[in-house]
C-alpha cells in the first residue's frame, strides 16, 4: 500500500488524466471531447439560445432598414399567408422593373417580404418558399446591387434559413453570393448580415457545413472576428463556433490556422463586454474539443488565463457555460495546461480552483457537471494537484454531488473523487493509494455513491463503482475496507453480476466478492 503522504508522479500521458482512476488506461480522452462537443449542441439550445436566430430588428447601424413606425407583430395567420403570398409577388414584379424608380420599388418590395418574415411570431416562411422567394432573392444578391438592395436580401434569407431543417436547406442557391459578400469589399453591415445567414445555415447539421466550408466560408468569417465593431465580431464568432463544431475537426483544424485568429479570440476574451466574449468562447470550446493542434496553442496562449478570469468575475450564466466548457477542454487535454499553467502556489491556479468550486456550488446542472469533469483531470495529475483540491472545499462538494445530484453529474463527482485516492502505478498494476485522502473521503460520506453507482444500468458507472470498492477494499487501514463495504449492502451490489453478459464486469465483480468476502471472511 502507498503511503498516504509521499507524492506520486504525473499520469503518464495525455489520455491517463481522465482515466486515473482505472488500473488500465485508454485513450478514450480525445474522443470524450468530440462527442462532448456534438452534444453540447443540446444544451446550448436548452440552457442560452437556439443554434439558428431570427433577425427581428435591423443591425446596429443600419440606418436606412429601420422598422416603420407603422409596422406591427402580425398574429393572423390567414392574414400574415395573404400577405407573405403578395409580398413575393411584388417581389417578383420589382425584379424586372426598370427606369427612374425601379430601385424604390425593389427596396420596398424586399422590405415587405422582410417585414412578415421578421415580425410575426411564427414566421411564414413556408409559405414564402412555395412561392418562389429564394431564387428571387438569389437574383437580389447579385453584384452591383445597392448596399440597401442586398442588406434586405440577405435579411430575409437570414430569416429563411432560421426555419425548420428543409426550409434551411432551400436557402442553399444562395449560400455562394451569400459567402461572396462576406468579403472585404462588401460594406460591413451587408457583410455582417450574410455572416448571420451563414451561421443559420451552418447551425442546421454537417452536411450544410462541409457545403459552406467548400464553398470558402471559413476565411472571410474569421477575418469578420477581427472586426473592431463588436457586433460584427459577435455574429461572426458565433457563424464560426456553428461551423466549425463538428463532427469533422477539419474546420476547426483550418481555422486555428488562420493568422490573427487567436489573437482575435485573445483581445476580445480580455476587453469585450460579455455578449462578445460569450460568443468567442463557444469558439474555443469547439477548436479545444477537435484539434489538437488548437489545444496546443490556445494553452500556450493567454487564453487560460483569460477564460479563468472570466469564470471568476462572470455570474452570467450565457457566458459561464461556455468558458467553464473551454476550459475542462483545455485540462483535459494538454499536460502543459496542468503542469505548467496551473501550478499549485501560482494566483491563477487559487482562482482557477475557487471558480471551480463556485460552479460546483452553482443552482445550474450544467455548470455542476462540468466543474466537476474539469476537476476530474485535474486531480488525475500530480500529488500536489490532488492535495490541493483535496484540503479544499470542492471535496465535501463533490461527496454532496456523488450522493445527492442528477446521474451524470453524480458520474463525473466520483471520478473526481477516486482520482483524489489513487496515484498511478505500472502499467499492469493497480493504482497507489492516497491512505489520508480515501479515509477522509469514505468518513465524509461518499461510500453510498459509489455502491449505488455499483448498481447503476450505465456499465461505465458501475465499473467506476467496483473499481472504487477495490481500493476501499484493499486499502482502508485496519482491514476494515470489506466491513464498510458489507454495512452498505456492497455484496449485494456486486453480486448482481454473478451472472452479467459482461464478462469483464462480471469477472472483476465476482473476483472481488472471492477474494475479500471469500470461506475465510470474518473467521478472525
Amino acid at each position: 500500500m502507498a503511503d498516504g503522504n509521499a507524492p506520486g508522479s504525473p499520469a503518464s500521458s495525455l489520455q491517463s488524466h481522465r482515466y486515473a482512476i482505472k488500473s488500465s488506461v485508454h485513450n478514450t480522452a480525445a474522443s470524450r471531447r468530440r462527442e462532448q462537443a456534438i452534444a453540447i449542441g443540446k444544451e446550448r439550445r436548452e440552457a442560452l439560445m437556439r443554434a439558428k436566430r431570427v433577425c427581428r430588428a435591423p443591425l446596429s447601424g443600419n440606418d436606412e432598414a429601420t422598422i416603420e413606425d407603422g409596422d406591427m407583430v402580425i398574429d393572423e395567420k390567414a392574414d400574415i399567408e395573404t400577405r407573405t403570398a403578395q409580398a413575393v409577388e411584388e417581389l417578383k414584379s420589382a425584379l424586372s422593373s426598370q427606369g427612374k424608380g425601379a430601385q424604390k420599388k425593389k427596396i420596398e418590395a424586399l422590405r415587405a417580404v422582410r417585414r412578415v418574415l421578421s415580425q410575426s411570431v411564427v414566421p411564414p416562411i413556408q409559405v414564402a418558399i412555395k412561392a418562389g422567394a429564394v431564387p428571387l432573392l438569389v437574383q437580389y444578391l447579385s453584384f452591383g446591387s445597392s448596399d440597401e438592395q442586398l442588406l434586405e436580401a440577405a435579411w430575409c434569407l437570414t430569416n429563411i434559413a432560421a426555419g425548420e431543417p428543409e426550409e434551411t436547406k432551400s436557402v442553399l442557391p444562395a449560400l455562394p453570393l451569400l459567402v461572396a459578400h462576406l468579403g472585404e469589399k462588401s460594406s460591413t453591415l451587408v457583410a455582417e448580415q450574410c455572416a448571420w445567414a451563414i451561421g443559420n445555415v451552418a447551425g442546421e447539421g454537417a452536411d450544410l457545413r462541409s457545403t459552406l466550408i467548400a464553398q470558402g466560408a471559413l476565411w472571410p468569417l474569421a477575418r469578420l472576428m477581427l472586426s473592431s465593431k463588436g457586433s460584427t465580431a459577435r455574429t461572426a464568432a458565433w457563424a464560426l463556433s456553428n461551423l466549425i463544431k463538428g463532427p469533422d475537426p477539419k474546420a476547426a483544424y483550418e481555422l486555428i490556422n488562420i493568422d490573427g485568429v487567436l489573437n482575435a479570440i485573445i483581445r476580445n476574451l480580455e476587453k469585450a463586454d460579455e455578449e462578445l466574449a460569450t460568443e468567442v468562447a463557444w469558439v474555443v470550446v469547439y477548436l479545444s474539443a477537435l484539434s489538437e493542434k488548437a489545444i496546443s496553442l490556445i494553452v500556450r496562449s493567454h487564453v487560460p488565463q483569460l477564460l479563468i478570469g472570466r469564470l471568476l468575475a462572470s455570474e452570467n450564466l450565457q457566458l459561464l457555460i461556455p468558458v467553464l466548457r473551454g476550459l475542462g477542454n483545455l485540462v483535459a487535454g494538454d499536460e502543459y495546461m496542468v503542469n505548467s499553467i496551473l501550478i499549485v502556489g501560482n494566483s491563477i491556479t487559487d482562482q482557477a480552483l475557487s471558480s471551480l468550486i463556485k460552479c460546483l456550488k452553482s443552482d445550474n446542472r450544467v455548470l455542476r457537471k462540468e466543474a466537476s469533469w474539469a476537476l476530474s483531470n485535474i486531480a488525475a495529475g500530480s500529488f500536489e494537484h490532488k492535495k490541493l483540491i483535496f484540503t479544499s472545499e470542492a471535496t465535501p462538494s463533490l461527496i454532496h454531488l456523488l450522493t445527492s445530484a442528477q446521474f451524470d453529474i453524480r458520474k463525473e463527482a466520483a471520478y473526481t473523487l477516486g482520482n483524489l485516492c489513487v496515484v498511478p502505478a505500472g502499467s499492469t498494476e493497480p493504482p497507489n493509494i492516497i491512505t489520508e485522502h480515501l479515509v477522509s473521503i469514505i468518513n465524509g460520506g461518499a461510500l453510498p455513491g459509489f455502491i449505488n453507482l455499483v448498481r447503476s444500468a450505465d456499465i461505465e458507472s458501475a465499473r467506476l463503482g467496483l473499481q472504487f470498492l477495490e481500493l476501499v477494499m484493499r486499502g482502508y487501514p485496519n482491514g476494515q475496507g470489506p466491513q464498510l463495504v458489507e454495512r452498505g449492502d456492497g455484496i449485494e451490489a456486486m453480486e448482481r453480476f454473478q451472472f452479467h453478459e459482461n464478462e469483464a464486469m462480471r469477472n472483476m465483480a465476482n473476483g472481488l466478492v472471492d477474494k475479500y468476502f471469500g470461506e475465510d471472511y470474518g473467521l478472525e
